[in-house]
């Protein structure tokens, strides 16, 4: 059975499949800008984190069972996740397994992680508890009802999270209940967690990309940087890809991950003075999701290092979209030249692994798809209620456009439409764009006086000119029809605005799909992915710590996910358990890649 007829079984299920995020759709759009305007003013003015400092401070262990004997460990991070059902379920399933059948140059078999970090954003688009249950909680209580081992989960909160100021995801992840087989464990939106072979795992969270708390900083002191030992290694789990962005918009986007690695994993405070003295410990792996796609970054070295290197991963194919990667940079070199973390240490520099998910011709491709009508992918059809939108717009623009045409012909806007000349159309439509472009470019032409430095026009300019191109050749188009003599006025008016809705919902929305299929950086360039609501190519990064200290990572991806499920009975509840009816083939993104504990090896 489908989505569709999935949901009808809500009963038996406990929750109630949802559908993706059409992102681009009116009332998403709506909604979700309100939820991002109030976090802004969460963030200010109730920072959570700082309420968190009152709760029990608990260390984490893992594997649960007998963690002072275990000598080796897998771990599972998954990120981006509380999105459609078929997508998350697909992962969540292949997350559940006790071992896991995956393809590469070789054949691996991978027992399922004896603790699962969720790495951000476990609910979409704003949070809720309606949401955190259908999206994530029910879909991943469906797929691991129950386990003997009982694995730990923990999560760190994305943007998503935070759009509640955290009161919805420390209900779900910070009270210590069970989400199906996986336990809960932590008590504040960062976590720490103790892994055999002295590895030691960091959930730090950074709120909506500022800064790190002092409750915080004094968690992670008391549990973590006291306790580091020379040759420890430590995995760092963020919500975003910090790194990335400097490269992108920020220099200083990793200056907080920067000054949290140099005064709490590589040095720390002599206890009773200022003095700080090293630790020997290191971040061996910086993970994060947030950009729904797999990259890793490989430390540049002067030899060929292989485990030596620092690795950063960004793998957020949970569940949400599939976003691009053609555009990611080649190298990144950290601290910036121009960050102000650059003399704190030496640059480093680390190149981008050559296999990404998706592959950067793929991903360069598929943004062309939004304004492709003949597409599953075509804007409008993606996102319900968009042609909707445009008819609106159209039908707006196109009684203004009219009412100023008819005062040009000192006649009413019906009469004008029905008398005129396809030239006099023509010529009012060069001088109403032309009007219309002055407008638009107003703001930017004052700016440029002030400032007396060049800068190029926002993006929005072409937006409206498209917007408006549509509204004047629509109306030339309704010139040019010999209207029958016979029909009075209000027929004709009530054809041109049916024209309009039907002929302006469809070429606006193309319109407006030109635009930001056009954008090549920025919020719009965004949307490209957004917009497509891609819901296959999903996975997670599976890691194993060998007794030897070696860290293992095996990206995992199924290519398509499951759209076809039927329900078996849960036999330790009254439940009901959807079962993919084509079993999911994971492969391995790339092979494993082998990071030692310590740098000296």
């Amino acid at each position: 059975m489908n989505l569709d007829e999935l949901r009808r079984h809500s009963d038996d299920l406990g929750f109630v499949p949802q559908p993706s995020v059409r992102w681009l759709s009116p009332g998403e759009l709506l909604r979700t800008g309100v939820k991002v305007g109030l976090s802004g003013l969460l963030a200010d003015y109730d920072d959570r984190r700082e309420v968190q400092a009152a709760l029990d401070s608990i260390p984490l262990r893992a594997p649960l069972r007998d963690p002072e004997r275990a000598t080796e460990a897998w771990v599972d991070f998954a990120a981006d996740i509380g999105d459609g059902f078929d997508s998350t379920y697909t992962v969540a399933w292949m997350l559940s397994r006790e071992s896991l059948g995956v393809a590469g140059t070789e054949e691996h078999t991978l027992p399922r992680g004896s603790l699962l970090v969720l790495g951000g954003d476990e609910v979409y688009p704003t949070p809720s508890a309606s949401g955190y249950e259908n999206r994530m909680k029910g879909p991943y209580r469906a797929a691991l009802p129950r386990a003997d081992d009982a694995p730990l989960m923990v999560a760190l909160p994305g943007n998503h999270d935070w759009y509640d100021g955290l009161t919805t995801f420390l209900r779900v992840f910070g009270q210590g209940r069970p989400i199906g087989g996986w336990r809960t464990g932590q008590t504040r939106s960062y976590f720490a967690v103790q892994l055999p072979a002295r590895w030691w795992l960091l959930g730090v969270d950074t709120q909506l990309g500022t800064y790190i708390d002092g409750p915080q900083l004094a968690y992670f002191e008391e549990h973590v940087t006291s306790k580091l030992e020379r040759g420890d290694g430590v995995i760092v789990c963020s919500a975003t890809p910090t790194w990335v962005e400097t490269a992108w918009t920020d220099v200083d986007a990793f200056n907080a991950l920067h000054w949290f690695d140099r005064q709490y994993i590589r040095t720390r405070r002599v206890e009773g003075t200022d003095e700080r003295e090293e630790t020997g410990a290191s971040v061996r792996l910086w993970i994060t999701g947030d950009k729904h796609h797999y990259a890793r970054y490989a430390e540049r070295l002067p030899d060929e290092a292989g485990p030596r290197r620092q690795q950063f991963v960004t793998c957020g194919l949970g569940g949400a979209y599939l976003a691009s990667t053609h555009d990611l940079p080649d190298a990144l070199v950290l601290p910036p030249p121009d960050a102000h973390m650059y003399h704190k240490d030496p640059p480093t520099t680390f190149d981008r692994a050559p296999t990404t998910c998706p592959d950067a011709s793929t991903s360069r491709a598929a943004r062309k798809r939004l304004a492709l009508p003949w597409s599953p992918y075509w804007l409008p059809r993606r996102n319900p209620g968009f042609a909707r939108l445009a008819a609106g717009l159209q039908v707006g623009l196109y009684l203004v456009a009219t009412f100023v045409f008819g005062l040009t012909q000192a006649r009413p806007p019906t009469d004008a439409v029905r008398s005129a000349g396809i030239v006099t159309a023509l010529r009012f439509d060069a001088e109403a764009f032309t009007a219309v472009a002055i407008a638009a470019l107003l703001p930017w032409l004052i700016g440029l006086v002030r400032r007396r430095t060049w800068s190029t026009p926002s993006t929005t300019v072409i937006a409206v000119l498209l917007q408006a191109a549509v509204s004047l050749l629509l109306m030339t188009a309704y010139v040019a029809v010999p209207w029958p003599t016979g029909w009075p006025d209000w027929l004709v008016f009530a054809s041109c605005i049916t024209a309009t809705a039907v002929l302006g919902g469809v070429l606006g929305s193309e319109a407006f799909a030109l635009y930001v299929v056009s954008a090549r950086s920025g919020l719009v360039a965004g949307w490209q992915p957004a917009g497509q609501a891609v819901e296959d190519t999903k996975g997670f990064v599976r890691m194993h710590i060998a007794d030897n200290g070696d860290l293992t990572l095996y990206p995992v991806v199924v290519d398509e996910a499951c759209h076809d499920w039927s329900l078996t009975a849960d036999p330790t509840s009254d439940r009901s358990c959807p079962t993919p009816t084509t079993v999911p083939r994971p492969r391995l993104i790339e092979d494993p890649v082998v990071i030692a504990r310590s740098t000296q090896i």
